[in-house]
């Protein structure tokens, strides 16, 4: 019944066992779990402790039998702290955990509950080697396994499901399959040497790179849009703005660093998503209102973005080149708002009432400073890009 490779009795099995519980990837599960709860606003203890368990084993699992196929079936690590028995022993004992708590899920929270667990399970079972060669499912597995969590651990509270937490599960499985494409293409030149198809050996790492970070970003702009929606608290988008301060320098780091640092990332994404679903902290707070800037008001808001655009474009360089493509759209964009608001497409009514050459002095100012805040943006992220490479 030996489970230790390198030593024999009690507390060398036990330290075996304990080695396939790695808390980085481990806690995410069990606290998105709880995050469910959360959002269902109550915690009957019985029910969530069982599918916190869940998500415990079907974890535990992956790590069994990743560790397990990677060693003795590839060779692709160099060593390991379990037998090939004790690691199929081991498989077996968190497979028969599972069930059981999944089983007295059922009874204490409903069939439905249970079935919403199973599929943590499958994708831990599978991951290697059946999941982990298909860029597809090798990325989305472990972030497809947190969305889960969130769904299975609210609907073992509130007995349904809700679009909120699907909502974030959403949002967790986009945001996770950026963290985990650069995870990786940290492997990359030995996953290329086994033919091992993750997103970084099909695409490069250059575009693998790319497409993880415009996840990141569709991942915090979905937070922004629900929360405008109402879906989401109004405090949800400062988590999102947390996350993007460590991806922002993680975009200029190596595969290994990113992938510290946006594990970290995600650690506080959840964290501060959990305070702002628990305290709602700027619930009943109005929006500020600068309509109190009067005929100023209109002025004010193209001042400020004006500044940022100026700001861009002086840090990139690129005030001559902006200068050159704003004046040559500024007759196309002349003419399409004198049209426009010709024919009473939309009215402006915070505006000085000054007039130029048939158009509000705002817009002939709108149709400066939009371009130069494209452009601004533009050469920014095309800096950001030539730092990441």
């Amino acid at each position: 019944m030996a489970f230790a490779r390198r030593a024999n009795g009690f507390r060398a099995d036990l330290g075996a066992l304990a080695s396939q519980v790695h808390p980085v990837f481990m806690l995410p599960p069990l606290a998105a779990s709880v995050f469910g709860a959360v959002l269902a606003g109550s915690f009957a203890p019985v029910p969530l402790a069982c599918h916190v368990l869940a998500a415990f084993f079907a974890v535990y699992t992956a790590h069994v039998k990743d560790g397990y196929v990677d060693f003795y079936a590839r060779g692709e690590d160099d060593d390991h702290p379990m037998t090939a028995a004790g690691c199929r022993r081991a498989l077996a004992g968190a497979t028969l955990g599972f069930a059981a708590v999944t089983g007295t899920l059922g009874v204490v929270a409903g069939p439905v509950a249970a079935l919403l667990a199973v599929p943590m399970w499958l994708v831990g079972f599978l991951h290697a080697p059946q999941f982990d060669t298909n860029p597809v499912t090798t990325t989305l597995g472990y972030p497809f396994g947190i969305a889960l969590a969130i769904g299975g651990g609210y609907y073992v509270q509130a007995g349904a499901l809700a679009a909120e937490p699907l909502s974030y599960g959403v949002v967790f499985l986009v945001t996770l399959a950026g963290v985990k494409v650069i995870d990786d293409s940290t492997d990359y030149e030995y996953d290329r040497s086994i033919a091992k198809r993750t997103v970084a050996v099909v695409l490069g790492r250059r575009r693998a790179r790319r497409l993880a970070y415009a996840l990141l970003y569709a991942g915090f702009v979905l937070v922004v849009v629900f929360s405008v929606d109402g879906l989401f608290p109004a405090a949800a988008p400062l988590a999102a703005l947390a996350f993007g301060a460590v991806a922002i320098p993680a975009s200029r780091a190596d595969a290994a660093l990113a992938t510290k640092l946006l594990i970290r990332g995600a650690y506080v994404f959840l964290a501060l998503l959990v305070v702002a679903v628990w305290f709602r902290p700027l619930a009943g707070l109005p929006l500020p209102d600068i309509g109190v800037l009067g005929p100023y008001t209109y002025l004010a808001t193209e001042i400020g973005f004006g500044a940022l655009a100026l700001a861009l474009l002086v840090r990139a360089g690129a005030v001559r080149r902006a200068l050159w493509t704003v004046l040559a759209l500024y007759p196309l964009a002349f003419v399409w708002d004198w049209y426009t608001l010709e024919v009473g497409v939309f009215a402006i009514p915070l505006r000085t009432g000054v007039v130029l050459a048939g158009i509000p002095l705002e817009e002939h100012l709108f149709m400066l400073v939009v371009p130069a805040l494209v452009i601004g943006i533009h050469e920014t992220l095309a800096d950001l890009r030539a730092d990441a490479e």
